[in-house]
């Protein structure tokens, strides 16, 4: 009997670890956080521009990832720059994009919200785009910012971070197809960049995937 009390103990004490996961996980804050970083290190006043939220929070957000070892920091000068504790750490959270995707209804409206705000940008397939990158048909724009594309990018892809759009399209003549990407599926920003290409008169296109979903696929 001792070693049956001793085996539950045992289970306790693992799903009580499994559980120090969970519990980081039930901030939506903190979710947002970890997909910044899966696009590449950043500093808390960087991470507190691109998420809204306060450098307090953010640094109270990063305290409870740091404890769970889901992220950590290195330092650089005055700055702690900030990373995902391990690549396994973003095969997570595809999976729980996944996870969630397949069992809540409400994020396929959401996705198709975002496109009823832009009913004239047109999505094109990953195969369809692969054809026209073979055939030197298309220009795929990486606009998210240029550290992000250092960190990983499509193949092929150029660096112009959505700022530098406009001064970039000045370069390109205008029979020239393109296509942009940018955090993924649910990220306006890509959105935004193709209805703003069509209207200066490019056929352009928007990708549904991330770096993280195409280089995975």
């Amino acid at each position: 009997m001792d070693s049956i009390n001793t085996d539950t103990s045992i289970k306790e004490r693992v799903y009580q670890q499994y559980a120090r996961i969970g519990k980081c996980l039930s901030s939506d804050k903190r979710l947002e956080i970890m997909d910044l970083l899966s696009n590449g290190s950043k500093t808390v006043e960087c991470l507190a521009e691109q998420s809204g939220m306060s450098v307090a929070n953010v640094s109270r957000h990063l305290q409870i990832l740091l404890e769970a070892r889901l992220v950590k920091f290195s330092k650089k000068g005055t700055y702690a720059i900030y990373s995902l504790g391990d690549p396994a750490v973003i095969d997570f959270l595809m999976s729980l994009w996944n996870v969630s995707e397949n069992r809540l209804s409400d994020l396929p409206r959401i996705k198709e919200d975002l496109l009823k705000q832009y009913e004239g940008v047109q999505t094109i397939s990953k195969q369809e785009l692969l054809q026209k990158m073979e055939m030197d048909a298309v220009i795929v724009l990486d606009i998210r910012p240029r550290d992000e594309y250092e960190a990983e990018h499509i193949q092929g892809a150029l660096s112009v971070p959505l700022e530098e759009l406009d001064e970039y399209l000045h370069t390109v003549p205008c029979h020239m197809e393109l296509a942009a990407y940018c955090r993924g599926p649910y990220c306006s920003y890509t959105t935004q960049a193709v209805e703003h290409m069509q209207n200066r008169g490019f056929t352009a296109y928007r990708i549904d995937e991330g770096v993280h979903e195409w280089n995975r696929d």
